[in-house]
């Protein structure tokens, strides 16, 4: 029987070892919180920093493979983990191109895959010398999540809510749509793609709302972000899955937005939505057992249950009974014990046939469910 590892214990996590119990593996997860979502769910639960490097080498040390839930690990450990011939999903090299957005667009523009016009800035400084290139995207080079690390600047005077560390500074897209597409590659460099999502997000919180799947695109644009998507996981060289986050613009253009180099909230759905979830899919290849199957079982829809604002302690959800009660509505709760505004604590997909049922219960969900604090 394998031993894999998991560095990190959120969500991702929790659902990862959810789907493990499904294969012959035993499973061992270091986060520093005992309590965290995924702690109480693995084989074996080790109490350490991901982001060190002893804790992270003893950990993995001894283990068939490793994986991460986050990319805020320690890469040189995981360096040596993969040179000592832990299998390290994804490898160290991809994750080094992938943790830092300065490297991850520059990888962009040496392989010529289209993204967003950008500029490197190593300080607020720098920001005085692009005044011509605004509106723009701040994005910090390194540590940013969940839409934190990102500011958008419009005038001279936004550029003290800049980042004063290594940042890449984007243009600003006309966006039509935002759409992701899941990929999953295994060990040989076989390749299976889920289908498109199309991903509505929250303008304050600059996190996903919700999510319908398969994305409505025109066919050529399909196909142009298939190829695009499945370009970039190629050029990364690496077995894992992958999540492309791209931008269609209203002449048909489609451009990379950013990589995640693991499972991934666009991929929540294919729990229910598809015959091989991405969570399934990870431990296939980690396995070395064939791919799954990606099509769609149901189109769906994917609701993002978020902390409301002005709560912030214990966890109450405000409405469950009511969406527990809507037939095929599946609802995800991640065990966090604390809320606070924006949390991501759960998830709710919906499987219909009909557009307008999905969008209908998504509004319901809105307005029904509420993560709040007593």
């Amino acid at each position: 029987m394998k031993k894999i590892g998991i560095l990190g214990g959120g969500q991702l996590g929790r659902m990862l070892l959810q789907s493990a119990i499904n294969y012959p593996v035993e499973t061992y997860l270091m986060e520093n919180d005992a309590t965290a979502p995924a702690a109480h769910l693995c084989h074996h639960f080790t109490k350490g920093d991901i982001t060190q490097f002893d804790a992270v080498y003893a950990f993995g040390k001894g283990l068939d493979a490793i994986t991460i839930e986050i990319e805020n690990v320690n890469l040189e450990a995981l360096e040596q983990l993969a040179a000592e011939g832990v299998k390290v999903y994804p490898h160290p090299t991809a994750l080094k191109i992938i943790k830092d957005k300065v490297k991850q667009k520059l990888f962009y523009q040496t392989h010529q895959i289209p993204t967003s016009e950008f500029v490197v800035t190593e300080s607020t400084a720098d920001l005085q010398q692009h005044l011509a290139f605004l509106p723009a995207v701040h994005k910090i080079g390194n540590g940013g999540y969940d839409g934190k690390g990102v500011q958008i600047l419009k005038q001279a005077s936004d550029f003290e809510k800049g980042f004063d560390t290594p940042s890449v500074l984007e243009k600003m897209v006309d966006i039509k749509q935002e759409i992701a597409i899941i990929i999953a590659v295994g060990n040989t460099g076989q390749t299976a793609i889920y289908p498109p999502v199309d991903m509505v997000f929250d303008p304050s919180l600059n996190l996903l709302s919700y999510q319908i799947c398969p994305a409505q695109i025109p066919e050529k644009v399909f196909w142009k972000a298939e190829a695009i998507a499945i370009n970039v996981v190629k050029k990364l060289n690496s077995p894992g899955v992958f999540a492309v986050e791209m931008f269609t613009d209203v002449h048909g253009n489609v451009l990379v937005n950013e990589i995640a180099p693991r499972v991934h909230n666009s991929g929540h759905h294919t729990i229910e939505g598809n015959f091989s979830s991405q969570f399934d899919m990870l431990w296939r290849i980690m396995l070395d057992y064939p791919l799954g199957n990606t099509a769609n079982i149901s189109p769906t829809a994917l609701v993002n249950l978020l902390g409301d604002e002005g709560y912030s302690g214990p966890a109450q959800y405000e409405g469950l009974n009511d969406v527990l009660n809507m037939d095929n509505v599946f609802v995800h709760l991640y065990g966090k014990k604390e809320t606070k505004p924006g949390r991501k604590m759960g998830h709710v997909t919906i499987m219909s046939h009909e557009k307008q049922e999905l969008l209908h219960k998504v509004n319901q969900i809105k307005h029904s469910l509420f993560v709040r604090s007593a």
